[in-house]
């Protein structure tokens, strides 16, 4: 079994920055992807930022140059750096990763809040 657990999330402003982190722990061997959605009210889960094992990045437009994704393979954790967030980005962010056999395995989410 994997588990993910989030943590960061909270209350920040308008042009501040705020990191989120998540750890994979359980029995597995290598991950082939890990990443950030988030889901804001009334809205469907959409794709933050993913990160290869190997180091491969992806972002949504909405989020290119103001966030930054990076991962630390030896721990099995992965990051997200918000810069300059927007009252839009406040959503859910949750963590997932995925394995070369397409499992996916998903956290709770950490609860990120945009406001002055």
């Amino acid at each position: 079994q994997v588990q993910l657990v989030e943590s960061g999330g909270g209350l920040v402003q308008p042009g501040g920055s705020l990191r989120l982190s998540c750890k994979a722990s359980g029995s597995f061997f290598s991950s082939n992807t890990m990443g950030w959605y988030r889901q804001a009210p009334g809205k469907e889960r959409e794709l933050v930022a993913t990160i290869t094992r190997g180091g491969n990045t992806n972002y949504a437009d909405s989020v290119k140059g103001r966030f930054t994704i990076s991962g630390d393979n030896a721990d099995n954790t992965v990051y997200l750096q918000i810069s300059s967030p927007k009252p839009e980005d406040t959503a859910l962010y949750y963590c997932y990763i995925r394995f070369p056999n397409g499992e996916d395995y998903w956290g709770k989410g950490t609860l990120v809040t945009v406001s002055s």
